[in-house]
């Protein structure tokens, strides 16, 4: 005897936040209960403009479980090398080791910026070819 299945699968095009959501929130949920501890915490450090508050760039990432995972940082060239993006990863260090972090990851693209994070300690952990011919994502993880 064959049963119809109580459910549909398709491909989500375009934007479904709401749908996001619902994954992240019972995702947390089930860790939440598995863990025995909440914790999924975002870490976002925000650079603007003192002038008009415009955003100029920024860190974004969140801690978990004694993780902390830097999703992206991102400065316009005008802030570029002059130590901007070194205090954003040293204040985003800094908060994830009060929040008892005992690790930072991230991946980075080998055209962005490897180096960056090589001189700040971070070391590569993984290496997965990619698109355009000849680039790859570096997994990297550093102890705090």
């Amino acid at each position: 005897m064959t049963t119809q299945a109580a459910y549909s699968i398709q491909l989500a095009e375009g934007k479904h936040e709401a749908a996001r959501e619902l994954l992240a929130r019972k995702l947390d949920d089930y860790n939440n209960l598995n863990s025995g501890q909440p914790d999924n915490t975002p870490l976002d450090l925000v650079v603007s403009d003192p002038a008009t508050g415009e955003v100029l760039g920024g860190l974004s990432g969140r801690t978990s479980l004694g993780v902390c995972f830097i999703d992206m940082l991102y400065l316009p060239e005008t802030l570029r090398r002059g130590g901007v993006g070194s205090e954003l990863l040293a204040r985003a260090e800094q908060e994830a080791r009060r929040r008892g972090c005992d690790n930072a990851v991230l991946y980075t693209i080998s055209f962005q910026a490897p180096r960056f994070y090589e001189k700040h300690g971070f070391r590569v952990f993984g290496e997965v070819p990619c698109q355009p011919a000849g680039t790859s994502r570096y997994f990297m993880i550093k102890p705090l």
